[in-house]
């Protein structure tokens, strides 16, 4: 058979984290490669007690369910929203497969072939890879610690008269950055005076280290909202309840809504109804938020471990900072140094990172690495941090 693919199939390439992923089943190479939570962590008894419960409804709990997602898991996200400074209705909220089919969602129904997105430099590989699929260009806006350099945001702004600005401000993926208030405003102020939506993805803003008095307010708390407002918010239980669960929402103006609602039905009628009703009986059962402080401590403990060993070996010319919430450090190595060439080092010793070169819409660094700490224990951190050290000594000091 011949087969015909489509042109768009040119704009569709592996995730450079599954690949890497793939070459740590089933072996004994440990991983600080994927964004993954902690699965001793996870829920495993309320989970398991959640979807008792749901199955004690009988059989209606199997029956297709509306593509908006079931509705008192909607009413409770609402409410815990509200919490955050967030007022939505559930009209102004959809329920999707993980928040990665947000970002699927509107950029079907907001972008078209050729249009322009701004992103962050670097910025969330998978979001690249679907702002492709539809044709769209994006391009990097300049940064640092606080968040983007306005000057450079407006400049661009004014240069590419962009559709959208995907952001996540909020511990990103993969640097770790936390954006200053200042600059969220900021970046709201510009975008809304040039009409350039906003889609804030936050999956990892409940990961918070510290004693809690630093607060990081989302920008669409910011905004004028829900109706009219100029940012779309995506979150998911992904990092705080388990990822197999993939049950993200999507909050913003309900015209926005009801036109992602339209495209979800042509992809899928809905997201699983099973999964979402199980969560909504967690969400009234059991302490999320008590598990959320305990799996945050946990985090915050697993980030120190690996900070302090990134000071031990302080490899010559390597730069990093401490991430203040969230799941990754972000490393920039000396120039001469290409992180593809020693990720396979590193694999050769048993040990596994991503190369940041995935992370840019353009001019990529090649010389970046991106490291997750949430995953492994601190036997295997240590382990895996000596193998690396190895491999860096090798071919990289």
């Amino acid at each position: 058979m011949n087969y015909r693919f489509s042109a768009k199939m040119g704009s569709f390439s592996s995730s450079a984290v599954r690949e890497i992923l793939k070459l740590t089943q089933g072996n004994s190479i440990i991983s600080f490669a994927g964004g993954l939570p902690a699965e001793e962590h996870f829920p495993v008894t309320a989970v398991s007690e959640a979807f008792q419960r749901v199955m004690e409804q009988g059989n209606k709990a199997l029956q297709y369910g509306l593509t908006e997602g079931y509705l008192p898991l909607r009413e409770a996200l609402c409410a815990r929203m509200a919490r955050k400074g967030v007022r939505v209705t559930p009209d102004h909220m959809l329920l999707t497969t993980g928040s990665q089919q947000a970002i699927d969602l509107l950029s079907r129904i907001y972008l078209d072939p050729g249009d322009v997105i701004l992103v962050e430099r670097p910025t969330y590989l998978s979001a690249l890879q679907v702002f492709r699929s539809y044709g769209a260009v994006p391009v990097s806006v300049e940064g640092d610690a606080d968040g983007p350099d306005l000057d450079d945001l407006a400049a661009k702004l004014e240069r590419y008269k962009p559709k959208m600005l995907y952001v996540i401000p909020t511990f990103s993926n993969p640097t770790g950055k936390a954006w200053s208030e200042q600059r969220r405003r900021g970046t709201l102020e510009l975008c809304r005076r040039t009409d350039t939506l906003i889609l804030e993805d936050d999956p990892y803003g409940e990961l918070s280290f510290g004693d809690g008095s630093v607060t990081y307010p989302s920008i669409f708390s910011l905004d004028e909202h829900p109706e009219g407002s100029g940012v779309v918010y995506t979150s998911t239980f992904s990092k705080t309840v388990a990822p197999a669960l993939r049950t993200g929402w999507v909050i913003g103006d309900s015209k926005l809504i009801r036109n992602m609602t339209q495209a979800k039905q042509a992809a899928d009628l809905h997201s699983s109804s099973l999964d979402q009703q199980t969560l909504y009986q967690l969400l009234s059962h059991f302490d999320l938020d008590g598990h959320i402080e305990f799996v945050r401590k946990e985090y915050e403990a697993r980030m120190r471990q690996m900070a302090e060993l990134l000071a031990k070996h302080n490899w010559p010319g390597v730069k990093w900072e401490e991430p203040k919430g969230g799941m990754f450090f972000w490393l920039e190595f000396p120039e001469r140094v290409d992180t593809a060439e020693l990720l396979k080092a590193c694999v050769e010793e048993g040990v596994a990172f991503v190369p940041g070169v995935t992370f840019y819409a353009e001019n990529p660094k090649h010389n970046t690495l991106r490291m997750n700490f949430t995953h492994n224990d601190y036997e295997a951190t240590y382990s895996g941090m000596e193998k690396m050290n190895r491999a860096i000594k090798r071919v990289a000091v």
